[in-house]
């Protein structure tokens, strides 16, 4: 037997009437016609015998058979036996009450999200509520290699009111987010705006004194020391013209390098900046691709920021999305298995 269907599945025996000694050139076996072959009592109904969960009807097969065993071919008498199970009794203990915790679940999303604990008890109830029919109708429906056909049922059941929960946890993520980690955020990415800022006020004054030193890239081959009171080495474009003042001349190891002045394209390649012993590089001003990482956190933060600020619009989609997936599922579900079901039985 194949209980794949279950509870939509239509079980057939056959019953063979046939004598073991004789074969069938010395007896053979027929129902009588023009005769009712089988009679059954008054209490049977038209479609057939009916139990408080089956339905059972009988069928004589007036085709000759054959059977072989022993010494030879027997005939024999064939009675078709076809067993269906009664599905008003499974709709009212396993379907309905099913539906009807998927339709409790959707009474979440008109909730305040704020309201936690009404919330969570609500959804949590019923989804341990689900787990504890799914397992108890396993336990009592027959074996089968596959998943039945009521087990189908209750673990859809189940996923959808795990999924509300799961909008649930979703929108509670998005409303701390919005609450406290953006907050926090928005206070690191101010500070690091305001050190952007200071270390661009202060190149702008070491671009000002004195003592600023211009070495070109492809000329560092005699360069002085550096001195704890000269310790500023930048590689730019020239400053504008400061007016000819007398340098005191010192020895050969202390003079600066006479070059020509680097062109624009050369200086403009790299700023080193090294005050108070601190090394800050400052590369030339461009604008880098944004690598896919950064896009899917750009992307992330946008989705959260959004649940987190429209938790409100969120539930309201969830209510109107939830009753249309459960209800297309419903459709398809039927029809799918009451059409494989007839087939079945037709065969």
């Amino acid at each position: 037997m194949d209980f794949v269907l279950y509870p939509l599945d239509v079980q057939k025996c056959a019953v063979d009437f046939s004598s073991y000694k004789y074969t069938e050139e010395s007896m053979v076996f027929q129902w009588l016609h023009g005769k009712s072959s089988l009679s059954f009592p008054s209490d049977f109904g038209k479609d057939g015998y009916r139990l408080p969960k089956y339905v059972v009807t009988f069928e004589a097969q007036n085709d000759s058979q054959c059977v072989f065993y022993g010494e030879g071919n027997h005939s024999t008498a064939r009675m078709l036996i076809t067993m269906s199970r009664e599905i008003r009794s499974h709709l009212l203990e396993s379907y309905l009450p099913s539906t009807l915790f998927v339709i409790m679940s959707w009474g979440s999303f008109v909730v305040m999200p704020e309201v936690v604990p009404g919330r969570m008890v609500l959804l949590v109830t019923t989804l341990l509520s689900l787990v504890t029919m799914f397992d108890t109708i396993r336990n009592n429906s027959p074996s089968a290699l596959e998943l039945k056909c009521i087990e189908v049922w209750l673990i859809s059941c189940t996923l959808f009111v795990f999924f509300a929960l799961l909008e649930y946890f979703i929108v509670l993520f998005g409303i701390r987010y919005d609450k406290h980690w953006r907050h926090k955020k928005a206070e690191l990415d101010l500070q690091r705006d305001i050190n952007a800022q200071l270390a661009r006020e202060r190149l702008n004054r070491l671009f000002g004194q004195n003592n600023t030193r211009i070495i070109p890239q492809h000329h560092q081959t005699e360069e002085k020391e550096p001195t704890p009171t000269e310790t500023t080495e930048i590689i730019s474009p020239p400053p504008p013209p400061l007016p000819s003042t007398p340098q005191p001349q010192e020895n050969h190891t202390n003079s600066i390098s006479k070059a020509p002045t680097p062109t624009v394209p050369e200086a403009h390649h790299m700023l080193r900046v090294e005050a108070d012993s601190n090394a800050d590089v400052i590369r030339s001003p461009r604008l880098e691709p944004m690598s896919g990482k950064q896009k899917f956190q750009m992307l992330t933060q946008h989705v959260i920021l959004y649940v987190g600020s429209q938790r409100g619009t969120i539930d309201q989609i969830s209510l109107a999305l939830f009753p249309f997936c459960f209800t297309m599922f419903a459709v398809i579900y039927w029809i799918s298995y009451l059409s494989e079901s007839r087939r079945r039985a037709s065969e």
